[in-house]
């Protein structure tokens, strides 16, 4: 492995603990104003996640471990029930704020297995901030190895600090990349529509001074025909156990496009997003999000309608590689997920 730790640096931190609270960057508001907001109570998290102040199943699964905190101060102060009951009970609300990114069932599940968990779940939390980061730089190393000179990329959605503990999966590799020398142009696509890839990814890029093309979602097939594109890099929301991932609506678009164009298609998580329970993506759930979010005004009408999920779901035979903070899967299978699961 490429050893450049000195090089791995970010300053973006959207979720962290301060004076017994969350402080999170509310990044619906990016990038015309960069504002933070106090967390203090389990239903303001709840409502946080669910209206996606805080976005990106790492950084979701981060905010959720630091929710358990806030949830057994409540119930530790909640004299109308037992402490587990009320502690359970909270983490049960956290966990449905949205029901897609793994990353938050998973972190409220090993919340549970904390003794003591009204004295030691903040250290337990910052050990899962911590490891989230230290996650982050150690595939972005793997899998600047995959980049053969000066490649072109697409990422799509944001898959950056703002979507972490720090530094990113998607963009962390693109970051490594860069400094490495081993990447000539980014594309990011705009990802509606909640437009993460032109509001957000742009920001992160803007704020590490890294050249980048903003391209219409429409514009990825033409990029690809033209031999513009030579690697597709995301995130992932859920890995199943097959491979199978779900990541922002769109990705399996582009997962579809990149195998007919002989283009790489790259997904970059940790193994808190991997999902035990799921064996392929038929046990996914795909979070359907409301119609005004789409649908404009003047057509929110008995007779016109919408579909809006935030997520869809790429089959294991579309990647090219799964990069994980314990090793990196060549064209994903149940066999290679499980072995790398099982290692220590």
């Amino acid at each position: 492995m490429i050893e450049i730790d000195a090089f791995l640096y970010d300053t973006i931190r959207p979720v962290t603990w301060h004076d017994n609270g969350l402080r999170l960057l509310d990044q619906r508001q990016l990038p015309e104003q960069e504002v933070y907001l106090y967390i203090n109570s389990t239903q303001a998290l709840h409502e946080a996640i669910k209206n996606m102040l805080v976005r990106g199943a790492p950084a979701i699964g981060i905010a959720a471990a630091y929710g358990a905190v806030l949830a057994a101060k409540e119930a530790s102060a909640d004299d109308s029930m037992p402490f587990t009951e009320g502690f359970h009970h909270r983490l049960e609300l956290l966990a449905s704020s949205r029901p897609t990114a793994v990353n938050l069932f998973n972190a409220l599940k090993a919340a549970k297995q904390v003794s003591d968990p009204v004295n030691n779940l903040l250290s337990w939390a910052n050990s899962w901030f911590e490891a989230d980061i230290i996650a982050n730089k150690k595939m972005s190393l793997q899998a600047a190895q995959y980049l053969k000179g000066q490649v072109n990329v697409l990422t799509h959605c944001n898959a950056g600090a703002l979507a972490t503990g720090g530094y990113g999966t998607a963009l962390g590799v693109i970051k490594t990349g860069v400094q490495l020398g081993l990447i000539g142009q980014i594309y990011a696509g705009e990802t509606r529509p909640w437009n993460q890839g032109a509001r957000l990814t742009l920001w992160e890029f803007q704020q590490d001074n890294i050249p980048v093309s903003l391209v219409a979602d429409s514009a990825a097939a033409s990029l690809m025909n033209k031999g513009l594109i030579d690697w597709v890099i995301v995130g992932a929301d859920s890995i199943c156990m097959n491979g199978d991932i779900a990541n922002k609506i769109g990705t399996y678009s582009l997962a579809v496009l990149a195998k007919h164009h002989g283009v790489k298609f790259m997904v970059v998580a940790p193994t808190t997003t991997f999902d035990l329970n799921a064996a392929s993506a038929d046990d996914i759930i795909v979070e359907q999000r409301s119609t005004d979010e789409i649908l404009p005004t003047a057509y929110k009408q008995d007779s016109i309608s919408a579909l809006n999920p935030a997520f869809d779901l790429t089959p294991a035979e579309l990647i090219s590689v799964i990069v994980t903070e314990k090793g990196v899967i060549e064209s994903p299978d149940a066999s290679k997920i499980q072995a790398l699961i099982n290692q220590h």
